[in-house]
């Protein structure tokens, strides 16, 4: 039989699509228009793979009638219609993890958005005058309350914080930065390149290891409108170093009528040191020290949503908040409403450190953690008895940006799984419903219990089940 025959046997695409209609229930109807292009892009990928066989043999093995189609149809459809947007089980014990949407929320977060998404909501209308409003009051307060801040705005990213401060305070003139803190985060925020995209020009002084009080008087001149602090919270530099205190700044730019900006990247509103972890600064440090403006991320250290925060001087912020610019970076109803659950959290410390998932998670004694691993490991044994599952020690990290050097110690879960390399295990998971993220270190994967939420230890015996079962396929 010849290749051409084989194109005619090919179903159409019409006989499919009713083939394909009579198999749906009213409970599970798919849309037509996905219907089709799912039964075309299986109907073009067959035919493509009829025309590309090389023998008698290869074509042989080409179905092309309507049982054979059908189950790449469903396959296909299910495909198109899955959320591209889910959850993630992270085991990675990365507890800041950029890639799979940094911090969880706290569930007075969630509580906070569902009752204000489906409606109205006072955003921008005050109730008791009935005038309109401005929706920075809605979380300004709370700012101010638990930072000593005179005033505070809120903005969609951190980027957008700097962005704002550098636009609104600097256009035109010179900001004097130091060499070491040329930062980039992630890859798309550079530090020089938001500089001129605000339309202030870099000033840079010192080395990349030593920066001195004289090197920032030697760059003032008739010019310079800003003095800039960029903390570098995703790298260190050690060894022979040497950097000027916040408060030296400060007196250098109250001297010289300038504007000391303190961007902190993650910000924190406890004292991490109290819980064995490496000190950051806050932003009440900052402030004390005498930065007029401190800009800080929402969804990093501090646990709520993606937003940038900025604190400072009433007249400062006031100013940035007139900027054209502050409309387009303003942040949605959806995260105020859950940076102010996030906030009303924070007025309790303590309450704090247990319920915003980020912060209990970094602070996990290391029993518990251990005591956590024991527990998923027997599960994992008895849901899949040919696992080599082992207990062993090991470290997580903060990551997003934050605590860069810091190997915070706790127990993982090693697994491996005779007859499928580490490689081909980790890629499966990543394919599961929930798919699972993890790490791999000695030809074994690690499942870091710190950054598990307890759905994941009932879904973990499942789907590695499921993955084992699965391997001549």
């Amino acid at each position: 039989m010849d290749r051409k025959e084989y194109l005619r046997k090919l179903t159409s695409v019409n006989e499919l699509l009713q083939a394909f209609t009579r198999l749906q229930t009213a409970a599970e109807e798919i849309p037509r228009q996905v219907a089709v292009e799912s039964i075309r892009s299986v109907v073009d990928s067959v035919r493509e793979a009829i025309r590309a066989a090389r023998d008698e043999m290869e074509l042989q093995k080409i179905g092309t009638g309507v049982e054979d189609l059908l189950p790449l149809v469903e396959e296909e459809v299910r495909e198109r219609m899955e959320k591209r947007l889910r959850r993630v089980i992270n085991a990675t014990g990365v507890v800041i993890h950029t890639n799979l949407g940094r911090s969880p929320l706290p569930q007075q977060a969630l509580e906070n958005i569902a009752a204000t998404a489906g409606c109205y909501a006072n955003l921008e209308f005050e109730l008791d005058t009935g005038k309109r409003g401005s929706r920075q009051q809605l979380v300004e307060g709370l700012l101010c309350d638990l930072t000593g801040a005179e005033a505070a705005l809120v903005v969609n990213n951190n980027a957008a914080a700097v962005l704002l401060a550098l636009s609104t305070h600097a256009r035109g003139r010179e900001v004097v930065v130091s060499r070491g803190q040329l930062i980039e985060i992630g890859g798309s925020f550079r530090l020089p390149e938001v500089m001129e995209q605000s339309g202030a020009r870099l000033v840079e002084v010192g080395t990349t290891n030593r920066t001195r009080l004289k090197d920032y008087r030697a760059a003032v001149g008739e010019e310079t409108a800003m003095l800039m602090r960029a903390h570098p919270s995703n790298f260190r530099v050690l060894g022979f170093t040497e950097e000027t205190s916040l408060r030296e700044m400060a007196a250098l730019a109250r001297e010289q009528g300038l504007i000391l900006l303190d961007d902190l990247g993650s910000g924190v509103l406890v004292r991490l040191a109290e819980y064995g972890l490496p000190e950051e600064p806050t932003p009440m440090d900052s402030l004390r020290e005498g930065a007029d403006l401190v800009t800080f991320s929402g969804d990093k250290l501090l646990g709520g949503p993606q937003s940038g925060i900025v604190l400072g001087r009433k007249e400062l912020v006031r100013e940035m908040s007139r900027h054209p610019l502050a409309r387009a970076v303003r942040p949605d109803k959806l995260t105020l409403a859950a940076l102010e659950a996030v906030l009303r959290i924070y007025l309790d410390r303590e309450r704090a450190v247990r319920e915003i998932p980020t912060l209990a998670m970094l602070t996990l004694p290391v029993e518990e953690l251990k005591r956590r691993a024991r527990r998923l490991a027997s599960a994992l044994r008895k849901a899949c008895g040919e696992l080599d599952v082992r207990v062993e020690p090991s470290h997580s990290f903060s990551g997003g940006g934050s605590l860069p050097l810091a190997e915070i110690p706790t127990w993982v879960v090693s697994v491996s799984l005779p007859g499928m390399s580490p490689d081909e295990l980790e890629k499966r998971l990543r394919g599961a419903r929930p798919p699972v993220v993890v790490r791999i270190r000695d030809d074994r994967v690690l499942l870091d219990p710190r950054t598990l939420l307890s759905p994941d230890y009932e879904d973990l015996p499942r789907i590695f089940s499921t993955v084992a079962s699965s391997r001549g396929e």
